[in-house]
């Protein structure tokens, strides 16, 4: 059992180390927007999928050696193609399909020992039940996700803070080669057994072939674990900061409630965790009522992953209590990964073509509700089966619409004063007229999430003022009235919002704005008139700035004013603009929107 033992873990936690590891190395290049991590999720659940569709074939099809030589060939040709960081050849050049960019950049940079990695799981569990008859392989599942878990909280305490990205991408690379070695010693294991009859192993496991609805639940309820983790994740990350911690934390709870889960049944029981469940989606669906009111996000982050972890371990319970023998053991891994890459899918690349804001989340939130109604439904031993329990299920079908409608109604609510909402890779923006009853003070808003990215007054004496953050009290403001140089300034701008510094511009100035976002350029450019009403030139420049500026002259600008994502550093050197005196100092710059 250590041979396995030791393989799966190790399997685990390089598969999960390197899921922020290449996150993070990429994140820079696409503008460190929520989705980056997203579609990263996505391409790692599909390979997941992947991964345990070629365990379930090669276990269902394929004798005990073959398999054996099947996946030590697989694993030797993915450790020949390491290392797994992507060249320079990937960096994009603008902002357009970026999602497609991310999955075709992963697929080739990492796909292959992400598919192998994956099928650790289920095949290596597989050889285990063929190899030690009886014993209950469904442990070594719940160690895996240990595996997982440790591997996610090593990452942003020690590797990410001592490692340079490189050296982390380096070391992964060995840990891979190290898991071959293992890989081979549980092969050998299995060769050797391989001609022992295993014919009374399987009958032990013998039962009916599960039902059509038992199967659907394998599937439903991972995918609503999965929509809720991706779906609230990207809440904390567009309200507070792209950064790994915040990848990293969401995902430990949803692995954490997987090892509970899958180490006992004595963890998992209805009568605490379902009375606890639906007393968090009240508090969530009131919460929400009162978000605006609300502006520390602590409070609701709390309430958010809380929720997440209660519901995402009735999910997983509930898979657990309906799992099969062993003989079926990677057909049922199978059809939750399945329901994974599903809710992934949904999250990553339906949702934002048929929502305009984060409503994933509110969906994901009714879905689990209604299917946990529906798992107690199709349970006959089911205390609100019998008697008096009836009454209660009553209620619950009467509240189930009432939580939906309440649902509804937030999402309806949050888009109300809104002239536009546009979504994309990037993130919700939201043009909101205020005050339109006050000439005064009438004025547009760009909102990107829970940040204010500029206004504008609508009167026309009033509009081409500078406001928000870019008044003549700010740093900005102050910084722009002491710069006066022959010939006009040349000012570069990373961050274009609604275009409010070019409100500073005079007769021969020269503004040159980096976006990387095609939709906020379209507002500025259309909604808001910042950019045709300045006097100085506006230039504008489509991509991550980072990116754009190395390929461009040294010592051009004046002043370089930094507003743009939070989530990552920009690393700004004095060849960039024309200081006042020579210096050779670098600093490294991380400037909030």
């Amino acid at each position: 059992m250590f041979a396995f033992s030791l393989t799966i873990f190790w399997g685990a936690c390089l598969l999960f180390l390197v899921q922020p590891l290449i996150a993070r190395f990429i994140l820079p290049w696409f503008g460190g927007g929520p989705a980056v991590w997203t579609t990263c999720m996505l391409f790692f659940q599909v390979l997941l999928l992947g991964g345990y569709a070629y365990a379930h074939f090669s276990i269902s099809r394929l004798p005990p050696r073959r398999q054996v030589i099947t996946h030590l060939c697989l694993l030797a040709l993915a450790v020949a193609l390491l290392p797994i960081t992507p060249g320079d050849q990937w960096k994009p050049t603008d902002g357009s399909n970026a999602a497609g960019h991310i999955l075709l950049l992963l697929l080739a940079c990492l796909g292959l020992p992400y598919l192998v990695l994956s099928a650790t799981g289920p095949l290596l569990q597989a050889w285990f039940s063929k190899a030690n008859p009886g014993v209950s392989p469904y442990r070594l599942y719940a160690l895996s996700n240990i595996g997982s878990l440790l591997a996610l909280l090593v990452y942003p305490f020690v590797l990410e803070p001592q490692l340079a990205r490189q050296a982390q991408a380096n070391w992964w690379s060995i840990g891979l080669a190290l898991y071959a070695g293992l890989a081979g010693w549980c092969g050998y294991k299995v060769w050797k057994s391989a001609g022992a009859d295993t014919k009374s192993a399987i009958a032990d496991d013998a039962e009916e072939a599960p039902s059509t609805s038992r199967k659907l639940l394998w599937f439903a309820l991972p995918a609503c674990g999965v929509m809720l983790l991706l779906a609230i994740t990207n809440k904390l990350c567009q309200d507070i900061a792209v950064v790994p911690f915040l990848w990293v934390l969401p995902l430990s709870l949803y692995l954490l409630s997987f090892i509970i889960s899958f180490d006992s049944p004595r963890w998992y029981h209805r009568a605490v965790w379902l009375p606890l469940l639906a007393a968090l989606l009240g508090m969530v669906l009131y919460n929400l009522n009162q978000a605006e009111s609300h502006p520390n996000i602590t409070p609701l982050a709390t309430l958010y992953l809380g929720t997440m972890f209660v519901a995402c371990m009735v999910c997983h319970g509930e898979v657990f209590r309906l799992r099969p023998g062993a003989s079926r053991l990677t057909g049922y891994y199978l059809s939750i990964s399945a329901g994974g890459a599903a809710g992934g899918l949904f999250v990553a690349l339906v949702a934002p073509f048929i929502f305009l804001d984060y409503f994933e989340l509110h969906l994901a939130l009714f879905l689990t509700a209604a299917l946990v109604l529906g798992v107690l439904r199709q349970d006959a031993t089911n205390f609100l089966q019998k008697g008096r329990g009836r009454w209660g299920w009553a209620v619950l079908l009467l509240l189930l619409p009432a939580f939906g409608y309440g649902l509804y109604d937030v999402a309806a609510t949050s888009l109300r004063g809104a002239l536009s909402v546009t979504r994309g890779f990037y993130g919700v923006l939201k043009v909101i007229e205020n005050d339109a009853g006050n000439p005064e003070l009438h004025h547009l808003t760009l909102q990107h999430g829970a940040t204010i990215h500029g206004l504008q007054y609508v009167a026309p004496e009033k509009r081409t003022n500078p406001s928000s953050y870019y008044t003549s009290t700010s740093g900005v403001g102050r910084l722009l009235r002491t710069v006066k140089p022959e010939g006009g300034r040349r000012v570069g701008a990373v961050g274009l919002g609604s275009g409010t510094l070019a409100a500073w511009g005079r007769t021969g100035d020269t503004f040159r704005f980096y976006e990387i976002n095609d939709d906020v350029a379209r507002l500025a450019t259309s909604t808001f008139t910042y950019l045709k009403d300045s006097k100085a030139k506006t230039e504008l420049v489509m991509g991550d700035a980072r990116l754009r500026m190395d390929g461009e002259p040294n010592q051009q600008y004046d002043v370089i004013i930094l507003d743009a994502s939070a989530a990552t550093r920009f690393r700004c050197t004095c060849s960039r603009w024309k200081p006042s005196r020579p210096t050779s100092a670098t600093s490294s710059l991380k400037v909030p929107s």
